[in-house]
């Protein structure tokens, strides 16, 4: 075979070995589209008096040492923009209903409720846009799944809710 042409299959091999890794390295490149969260009315139960505690671990309050009751839940994510891009900065809402189905507010039953259970956290969102909190797995309650509430706050930006 002659040389020039071997020199010149070497040299588009490693073209294309370049190619391929340059897709690997350029982010999104590869990405599928990213679909926006479509947002959700707030419902009747987002707090309508704050505890003094709204970190972001739910299942301790004011640094007790008696643990909410259910099952304890690491929930985490990143806040994106449309293109992809971490938002920083972000000020992520989360709440629900305590492991006997009660929300922390005035027209729920708070007879019931776990009184070591938070029920709303807070998480400013990081250079990369995570959040982290730890809560309880949410229960479902009558006439309604499991889920927790989101809500996100970020400066000059209308509240989004889901």
């Amino acid at each position: 075979m002659n040389s020039q042409i071997l020199f010149q299959n070497r040299r588009r091999f490693i073209r294309s070995l370049g190619l391929g890794a340059a897709l690997f390295t350029v982010p999104g490149l590869l990405a599928e589209e990213l679909v926006r969260t479509p947002r959700q009315t707030e419902g009747p139960f987002y707090p309508d008096h704050l505890p003094l505690d709204t970190d972001n671990d739910l299942i301790i309050v004011n640094d007790g040492v008696t643990p909410a009751l259910g099952d304890i839940t690491h929930l985490s994510g990143r806040i994106l923009d449309a293109r992809g891009d971490p938002i920083r900065n972000a000020l992520v809402e989360i709440w629900q209903v305590d492991n006997k189905g009660v929300y922390l507010h005035s027209k729920d039953t708070h007879a019931a409720r776990d009184r070591n259970f938070q029920g709303f956290g807070r998480f400013l969102t990081g250079s990369t846009g995570e959040y982290y909190f730890r809560t309880i797995k949410p229960v479902p309650y009558p006439g309604r799944t499991a889920h927790i509430h989101f809500a996100l706050k970020m400066k000059g930006r209308e509240k989004w809710t889901t």
